[in-house]
């Protein structure tokens, strides 16, 4: 395919190159006529392993070019790739003064273009960008998007020093567009590259690369305050570290990346504690460790608060223990929850089928006589029975036939911690979705 790409900078550099690589013709554009010269002797722009050996090659077969020329990219191409910078401004906003004027110059050469063009953004740029974009170009070009172009949000994960090797072998390849045709035609651009496509919504191809950068950002910290206490104790951190990652069943896994309510348990709660005041006693500022328990705590408060907001005085709970498959109630979060929902006068009917009166006792007695002593009156062991008693219904645990109940219980209202339901239905809502 014929692709024009704008922006020579370090993600434009090796896309043009790699893409060119991979059988495609393409056209760099850039203001700055230093890169496009190098561009035009078969030079690359950036320092970066293999890129110059590519961007030569691919010069001598004449499948590569640049220009200052917008109009002449767009017009002999089918496919525009954005790729320029969006720098933070001093206020932490991003500055999106060059993706937009990009957007302009593409909008005007398309009021004198007849044939579809695909329009993607490689740039980072916040969830809401690729809508903009696109009325921008509606009001300048006087075409209709998704009828004369189409528009796709394609997040790069490229890491300097590595960038070759990680745009031919990323993880996914997010493809994020409200248009078919484009995804088609980018799908088959990436043929070549080694990785799945994902096709996602528009806003979800957006937000995920600051999501996997916050990440990776606070995997360093949370590493580094580790090393600060382990280093205190006379303990060798990179050991410690290293131990932690041969777990990928828990440590390194999709097992905890799962949006939700908040944990709770014997373990965690007991063990964060140990760590914070560990590193409290030996003079150490771990800021990481010290707001993880805040932030928990912060998260019980969002479903207060969108439990709240439904003005319920009947309220379900579905699922008591700290998590489903067991009838371990210590720390349990919903526990509060239930308190505080007392507290203020409402009437509860709670199931747990792991957790019955007649099978309450030591540790599991003991909480609930602290903290709900009026469990004899709130515990059901029948979950129609709780659905029927409530007006309001807060599943807690993934419990088998939920989804049907939903779906029967039409005049019953559900918030769901959990995820257990992937559908629009009026009378559902998740406290992270």
């Amino acid at each position: 395919m014929n692709i024009s790409i704008f922006g020579l900078g370090y993600v434009g550099c090796v896309s043009l190159g790699c893409l060119a690589q991979n059988g495609h013709k393409t056209l760099g554009v850039d203001v700055n006529s230093h890169k496009v010269d190098l561009i035009n002797i078969g030079k690359p722009t950036i320092i970066e392993k293999d890129i110059d050996r590519i961007i030569k090659e691919q010069f001598e077969n004449k499948t590569i070019s640049a220009t200052t020329d917008y109009k002449k990219a767009v017009k002999e191409t089918d496919i525009s790739i954005i790729c320029v910078g969006t720098p933070s401004t001093k206020e932490g906003h991003l500055n999106l003064e060059y993706i937009f004027k990009v957007a302009k110059e593409i909008g005007e050469v398309l009021s004198e273009k007849n044939k579809f063009h695909t329009i993607v953004i490689r740039s980072t740029v916040l969830p809401g960008t690729n809508q903009k974009i696109g009325k921008l170009i509606e009001k300048i070009s006087g075409k209709r998007r998704n009828t004369d172009f189409g528009i796709v949000s394609n997040p790069e994960f490229l890491r300097e020093g590595s960038a070759v090797e990680d745009y031919y072998n990323p993880a996914i390849t997010v493809l994020g567009s409200d248009n078919v045709r484009c995804l088609d035609i980018m799908s088959e651009v990436y043929e070549k590259i080694n990785a799945p496509i994902e096709r996602v919504s528009i806003k979800e191809a957006e937000i995920i690369k600051y999501v996997n950068n916050s990440f990776h950002a606070l995997k360093i910290v949370f590493a580094n305050e580790i090393g600060n206490i382990c280093k205190e104790l006379e303990i060798d951190s990179r050991n410690v570290m290293e131990l932690f990652c041969k777990d990928d069943q828990l440590n390194i896994s999709p097992y905890y990346f799962k949006p939700g309510f908040a944990y709770g348990g014997s373990c965690l709660p007991k063990d964060l504690k140990g760590l914070k005041t560990l590193s409290h006693d030996n003079y150490i500022n771990s800021p990481i460790i010290e707001t993880i328990e805040n932030s928990n705590n912060n998260q019980k408060q969002l479903a207060i608060s969108l439990i709240e907001s439904k003005n319920r005085r009947k309220i379900g709970i579905l699922g008591l223990s700290f998590k489903a498959g067991t009838d371990d109630l210590r720390y349990s979060p919903i526990v509060e929850v239930a308190e505080y929902f007392l507290g203020k006068g409402c009437s509860l009917k709670i199931f747990d089928k792991n957790v019955s009166l007649s099978k309450l006792s030591g540790t599991n007695k003991d909480y609930i006589d602290k903290h709900i002593p009026h469990l004899s009156e709130l515990l059901s062991e029948s979950i129609e029975e709780v659905i029927m008693n409530s007006e309001l219904l807060i599943i807690t645990h993934k419990l088998d036939g939920i989804e049907s109940l939903i779906d029967e219980f039409k005049e019953k209202e559900f918030i769901d911690l959990v995820g257990v339901y992937n559908r629009d239905q009026f009378n559902y809502e998740g406290i992270c979705w």
